[in-house]
């Protein structure tokens, strides 16, 4: 029993000894000390007959009556066990705080000293966190809607019965900061009950109370043209707002008398926005797409600029021209059509007939012409956009899944070379010096640099500024020999103009050539006087 005894005097804390006689740190420093002292407590007679009382009764099923169990009635109200120094002798407890010591603090802490230390650590305290989701919007402060209160009672003064379409375009612009061509649309959107009044009392609860105060613009345009139960735009959502525009921007007004044209510009401003914009290609504009592209500044810039070819984005009429008199060329019979015949004589039969194959297979894109084997407006807009910008991310992956015969991701060295084989035979047939294949593969890959040489990725295309000569190596001649020959003059104006992109620098060459053409048919179709006297010297 002294052995099984004498094992737990690792665990016997020296404090509690309070030994003036011999040091904690002694203690703790010589064990042999402590074994000494509990050998001397268990040589004591009355430790002796504490001990032997206590087996009997163990062995008897007998409760233990043992010191802090107090459960059973013959508990003694004093210690049973011995003290170790003579009656008198005992050195006094050294002075403790009225909450005792801090380790038997722990112990009585709980209901019971045996219970799990978890149940002893008190619960901390809920940290109250806010609302950060709100399916309507997040609703405004007190001060802003205070502040846009204020407002909006300013805008309606005097008008008891609401403010009417023609009155409505000042509050679209000055309170709502939008676009001004955005009033028809945010009139109609309040005004459910088509009464052609917008009240104070429906548009604070359209504007104040549907939270649209603390939505971002591009929500607040989104929420505005949506369908109430669609969660995306389509192209007949942009129409009301281009047909504002067309009806009040200064710099299209020159198109009032000619309908036809009006809705031939709205349809290129959507499939260009929808092209650029619209990534998953589905027709499909969602409010992600839309805030990361940048329709929201051009739109903004369309509204403060009074010269719309200065919007370069989207908006520019000379852009729409050069795209529009480009279909309407290749358009022989005039049926708003394109075959493969009449769109391998684009740039002066630049393309080569396995690209023109691989568009009309319909693989960079469905069509949505009706007609099988023809190309329609708009599928000629996205093509065009993409020939003539392959500095695009549109582009690069129109292209890319033209070039990938197989659809696997990867452009190999014999996709490649089944398209050039076409484009040297070309050179040939031209008397040009031919570059072999295995030359044009090593340029390539010095353009590219690709992780592995062997095959080509999009990531690959989309990590090089010279993705675009590579594709034109392939199918285009007229704009393979262009960068072989490295004009001095294009490399000046890109490095003067480095914000234009090569459709802006494309569309303006583009349209200064057609508009000298159409100058001089008009001149050629006017009377002898007429050219007469414009060939007149001014002296």
């Amino acid at each position: 029993m002294e052995m099984e005894l004498s094992g737990d005097l690792a665990s016997l804390d020296a404090e509690l000894l309070q030994l003036p006689e011999v040091s904690p740190l002694a203690l703790k420093s010589n064990p042999f000390i402590g074994q000494g002292l509990f050998e001397k407590w268990l040589s004591l007679p009355e430790t002796n007959r504490l001990v032997k009382s206590l087996v009997n009764d163990a062995k008897a099923g007998i409760p233990l009556n043992v010191p802090g169990n107090t459960s059973s009635p013959n508990a003694s109200t004093s210690n049973p066990i011995p003290s170790m120094f003579p009656a008198g002798s005992a050195p006094p407890l050294s002075p403790r705080s009225s909450s005792g010591s801090p380790r038997i603090t722990k112990l009585r802490a709980g209901p019971s000293s045996l219970g799990s230390p978890l149940k002893l650590v008190s619960e901390p305290a809920k940290e109250l966190i806010p609302q950060f989701y709100f399916q309507n919007g997040r609703p405004p402060p007190k001060e802003l809607r205070e502040r846009s209160l204020f407002r909006i009672n300013q805008f309606f003064y005097g008008h008891s019965d609401g403010l009417q379409m023609n009155e409505f375009k000042t509050v679209t612009k000055e309170l709502c900061k939008l676009p001004s061509f955005f009033s028809t649309i945010l009139f109609r959107k309040i005004d459910v009950n088509c009464t052609g009044f917008v009240t104070r009392d429906a548009f604070v609860d359209f504007w104040v109370n549907g939270n649209m105060l603390t939505m971002d613009i591009a929500t607040q345009i989104y929420t505005i043209m949506k369908q109430p139960d669609k969660k995306y735009l389509v192209q007949d959502d942009f129409k009301p707002v281009l047909r504002e525009l067309l009806a009040t921007h200064p710099g299209l007004e020159f198109l009032q008398s000619t309908p036809e044209f009006q809705e031939r510009y709205a349809e290129t401003v959507i499939h260009r926005i929808f092209y650029y914009i619209n990534r998953a290609g589905n027709g499909h504009l969602t409010l992600r797409e839309l805030k990361r592209g940048n329709l929201i500044t051009a739109m903004l810039h369309a509204d403060e600029e009074e010269d719309i070819n200065k919007v370069l984005r989207y908006f520019s009429y000379e852009h729409f021209y050069v795209i529009y008199c480009k279909f309407w060329e290749l358009d022989t019979d005039h049926d708003f059509l394109i075959d493969k015949e009449n769109l391998i004589r684009y740039g002066n039969h630049a393309l080569t007939y396995r690209i023109v194959d691989r568009i009309f297979s319909q693989i960079p894109r469905k069509f949505t012409s009706s007609v099988e084997g023809k190309m329609g407006y708009e599928d000629f807009v996205y093509f065009i956009l993409a020939e003539e910008d392959k500095s695009s991310e549109p582009s690069l992956e129109y292209w890319f899944k033209c070039i990938d015969l197989d659809g696997n991701g990867v452009i190999t060295r014999n996709e490649m070379q089944f398209f050039y084989e076409e484009q040297l035979h070309r050179m040939e047939c031209m008397a040009q010096e031919p570059v072999l294949f295995e030359d044009i593969l090593c340029q390539i890959i010095d353009m590219i640099g690709p992780e592995d040489e062997s095959y080509f990725t999009l990531r690959d295309m989309k990590g090089s500024r010279l993705s675009g000569s590579v594709f034109n190596i392939l199918f285009n001649l007229n704009k393979f020999m262009a960068f072989e020959t490295r004009d001095p003059f294009l490399i000046r104006q890109e490095r003067e103009n480095p914000t234009l992109t090569e459709w802006d620098r494309f569309a303006h060459r583009e349209y200064i050539r057609l508009s000298m053409e159409e100058d001089v048919e008009d001149a050629s179709n006017g009377s002898a006087e007429v050219w007469d006297e414009s060939l007149e010297a001014p002296f």
